[in-house]
């Protein structure tokens, strides 16, 4: 009789797991197919009015119009973005929990021990969604206006230089700590919750170098705030057409851009992926959208997620032989 029982509760766990494999497909469809029905939490790493917080809040309006639903931002800063990280990780992959975070999602499980998540296995990329470049900026009270004479007044005062960046593991920091390496200086690198208070202590005199977003850095330079000696895109930006790139200024082939890109949680349904991908893509074609990007002097990208997973793994690998060569850490 209990060997009979035993065979007869397997049978039943048999048949249940089954009819699950069979209708767990269909139903995943059918809420694919009604997509969205609520609305959305879009998460934002980094709090209010820093570059990703930027980009959310510019295709916010857009967004909103295109999914037919409400997208409401929430800003969860903290430990470089690895707080909102467990969240989106831990939440149902159902589409109506999603991430716009930037550059330095690849770089985090290198620098944070014991995350509770693991990029590739609980992350899915939907799309890199926009590019700016960087521009190296000083004090003005500072005696170098080119970066040449920057760079030869920084190796007479070795080791007592200091950058800034918005935190470790940024695309402002590892630029700093390529230029650092390129240019033979030993600046000591200053991290800062953030570009704003980085900025801050830049035109205070409290660092000497940072690498910042030319839309962030532009007012300033033009105020005659601060000064910048070179732009880290292929061409000259619009916003400062009179700074030289840096390839022109003696450093060929210095070229890095922070990005901006879309998160789901791992297992959300390739149907809503392309949903999303498809109205994020729209939404940076919208005029007004366009015309934003411009002021900002971003690039409009749209990746696929194919293509973004790409990305997302050669700068994995990238920034995790810089972080082991050059020995950061998260301080």
């Amino acid at each position: 009789m209990k060997k009979f029982s035993v065979r007869f509760l397997l049978s039943l766990v048999l048949r249940s797991l089954t009819v699950f494999s069979l209708t767990a497909p269909a139903v995943m469809a059918q809420s694919a197919a009604g997509y969205p029905d609520r609305p959305i939490k879009l998460l934002v790493p980094f709090a209010p009015g820093g570059l990703v917080d930027t980009y959310a809040r510019s295709l916010h309006p857009r967004l909103v119009e295109l999914l037919g639903q409400q997208v409401i931002i929430e800003n969860r800063g903290g430990a470089g973005g690895t707080i909102a990280e467990a969240m989106l990780a831990k939440a149902a992959p159902d589409g109506y929990t999603i991430m716009m975070s930037g550059d330095s999602v690849p770089a985090n499980p290198h620098l944070y021990k014991g995350l509770s998540y693991e990029l590739f296995r609980d992350l899915t990329p939907v799309s890199q969604l926009a590019r700016v470049p960087l521009v190296l900026v000083s004090p003005t009270n500072i005696a170098p206006e080119t970066l040449r004479d920057f760079v030869a007044w920084g190796k007479q005062r070795a080791g007592q230089m200091s950058f800034a960046s918005p935190g470790t593991g940024t695309s402002n920091h590892f630029a700093s700590e390529l230029f650092n390496a390129a240019a033979g200086l030993r600046m000591v690198h200053v991290p800062y919750k953030g570009g704003g208070p980085a900025m801050t202590d830049l035109m205070g005199g409290q660092v000497q170098a940072l690498f910042s977003s030319v839309f962030v850095a532009a007012p300033q330079v033009k105020a005659g705030k601060i000064r910048a000696l070179a732009v880290s895109s292929e061409r000259r930006s619009a916003l400062l057409p009179q700074v030289p790139t840096f390839a022109e200024a003696g450093y060929p082939g210095f070229v890095m851009a922070s990005w901006s890109g879309l998160f789901v949680p791992a297992g959300t349904p390739p149907a809503i992926i392309q949903r999303l991908h498809g109205d994020f893509a729209k939404a940076l074609r919208a005029p007004d959208v366009q015309a934003r990007l411009a002021e900002l002097a971003t690039e409009a990208v749209a990746m696929p997620p194919a293509e973004f997973a790409a990305v997302l793994r050669t700068e994995y690998d990238k920034f995790g032989k810089l972080i082991r060569e050059l020995g950061i850490s998260v301080n």
